[in-house]
């Protein structure tokens, strides 16, 4: 009978994967990209699998002499028992065929010791006096959401391994030849300026009523959906989800927005309709119409769709509506949430796509043209996103010329872009321009 007082660990399979790297280095390439060295539950075996690394990525053999010799050099020969040990490791298993095997059951191992950490952790918040139940629910399910994805918290991460991660990255976008680092909207220009929407940040598109805010970052999720065939997930606080899908089909199918309304459909519309529902139902498109959602109950629904599905673009629709804690003003409340989504997406590794309002400021100026000191109710928006677009008319008699400004871009230029809206498509075009090399 196992002892439950002893965290879960099987030292075979820690000594067979090690045995297994020592018989042949090739091993090594079928666990380095799961296996680490905290995974181990004994210490000596995590400081044998860090000096074959070491060796393996500066392309060195791995064996008994070598792997002896880096620990040596390490300080850690003692600390791993020794050269007799290391010995020992290489006539553990008589083959290295199942070295996959072993690791993944070293991982689970280590995944079962995270989960009886966590949970300790839980429970000792969950008899405290302090805390509310909604927050202490929160942090636990972050936990969890950490392990399940084995994105294990790190203090410090070494420049090397987050340079060979962009080298990667890089490499694919070479292969493209010219594609997109991050999400399209679907929109040349304004993929061009930002290269695509990028993963961990927060995106905001900020209006006064009636400048078309909803149908512009729907139609930016039926692009990423329907043509670049990413999952996307769309929080819809304003209308119900009927009312998006009307949206979504009458852009689809590029028929009169009011013919479908009032049911004075042609043949033409049916057939139209009927493609647009095939195309719409084989995207990957999620839509949660809950009104009045808290960041603590999106940040929950978003993480569960991230671990059933792996969405690419969150689009929320819109900030102020989102509720938080009761906090002594309006302002912090806002401040809160936008901090939130800013984490969130973090923590998801996807750009979030979020509506605000403008304050009526805008409107008794002398232009019309968006400042960010007039995003509503919250300088944090500003100081927590890394792109703020404004939509606005230079003419408000001209309702189908709308100008996209690019007000902030934390990692690029500013830029205004025109735009061309159909009000009975619901939809925007864009206005192509002379691009800047």
């Amino acid at each position: 009978m196992l002892n439950p007082q002893v965290p879960p660990h099987d030292d075979v399979a820690e000594r067979s994967v090690l045995g297994s790297i020592l018989l042949d280095k090739d091993a090594l390439i079928d666990v380095a990209e799961f296996l680490r060295p905290a995974f181990f539950y004994k210490d000596a075996h995590g400081f044998v699998y860090t000096a074959m690394l070491a060796l393996f990525e500066k392309h060195e053999p791995v064996d008994m002499v070598t792997v002896t010799a880096e620990l040596k050099k390490l300080g850690k020969l003692k600390d791993a028992g020794g050269t007799g040990y290391v010995a020992e490791l290489l006539n553990s298993v008589p083959t290295s065929a199942h070295a996959e095997k072993y690791g993944r059951i070293v991982s689970d191992h280590y995944v079962k010791r995270q989960l009886i950490s966590a949970a300790a952790r839980m429970t000792e918040t969950a008899f405290k006096d302090t805390g509310e139940a909604r927050g202490i629910l929160d942090t636990a399910e972050q936990e969890i959401f950490a392990i399940a994805q084995l994105h294990t918290r790190r203090d410090f991460i070494p420049i090397k391994d987050i340079l060979a991660a962009s080298c990667d990255r890089l490499d694919e976008l070479h292969k493209k030849s010219g594609g997109l680092r991050g999400i399209p909207t679907g929109f040349g220009d304004l993929d061009h300026r930002l290269a695509g929407m990028q993963d961990s940040n927060l995106l905001i598109l900020a209006a006064r009523p009636g400048q078309g805010k909803t149908a512009f970052v729907l139609n930016v999720a039926q692009h990423a959906t329907t043509v670049a065939k990413l999952p996307v997930a769309i929080f819809s606080l304003e209308m119900s989800k009927e009312e998006l899908v009307d949206r979504l089909l009458v852009a689809q199918a590029d028929i009169d927005a009011w013919r479908l309304k009032t049911g004075k459909l042609s043949d033409e519309d049916f057939t139209k309709l009927s493609d647009a529902m095939g195309a719409l139902a084989e995207a990957p498109l999620f839509i949660d119409d809950t009104p009045a959602l808290s960041i603590l109950e999106m940040r929950t629904k978003a993480r569960r769709l991230q671990v059933e599905v792996g969405i690419d673009l969150l689009v929320v629709d819109y900030l102020q509506l989102a509720r938080s804690r009761q906090l002594e003003n309006r302002v912090q409340e806002v401040s809160e949430i936008s901090q939130g989504l800013k984490n969130l997406a973090r923590e998801l590794k996807i750009p979030i796509l979020a509506i605000s309002q403008l304050s009526r400021a805008v409107e008794q100026r002398g232009t019309r043209k968006p400042q960010l000191a007039d995003l509503r109710e919250s300088g944090s928006i500003e100081q927590d996103s890394d792109v703020v677009m404004f939509l606005w008319r230079e003419d408000e008699d001209n309702t189908e010329k709308i100008i996209l400004d690019v007000a902030k871009h934390r990692n690029g230029p500013l830029r205004s872009i025109n735009l061309f809206f159909k009000g009975d498509r619901i939809k925007f075009y864009g206005r192509e321009t002379k691009r800047e090399k």
